[in-house]
């Protein structure tokens, strides 16, 4: 078996395993950081959805509104929910809350998975 391998300034242009399989490591680092990419975008609408059903359960089972958790977490759904809040009545306060809430959960759900599909190409 002869050594494919040139000895001096020539062995910088020259492939390491020259007639064996092609380095893909470039193509494959790309597309991981795609893939990271899009795994850190579902992530972060996965986490603005769990922030809302949590705001849905504490406000539906009734939770102590003075209460510091439900302080923060009602600082941060109630951003997020957009302009979800008071789209819908339904005449029972806690289906409104579900399906105005729910409705922003899954708004950042399917908004953040077509981006992640996007950066996947």
């Amino acid at each position: 078996m002869s050594d494919t391998r040139f000895h001096g300034p020539a062995s910088l242009f020259q492939p390491v395993n020259a007639g064996k399989f092609p380095d893909m490591s470039y193509e494959y680092r790309t597309y991981r950081g795609q893939g990271l990419a899009a795994r850190l975008v579902s992530g972060v609408g996965a986490l603005f959805a769990i922030i809302e059903i949590v705001y849905i359960l504490m406000l539906t089972l009734g939770a102590d509104q003075s209460n510091r958790f439900f302080t923060l977490i009602k600082s941060w759904a109630e951003p997020l929910a957009l302009f979800f809040p008071g789209l819908f009545h339904t005449g029972n306060g806690n289906l409104d809350i579900v399906v105005n809430y729910g409705l922003a959960a899954l708004f950042w759900l399917v908004v953040t998975g077509l981006i992640a599909r996007v950066l996947t190409r």
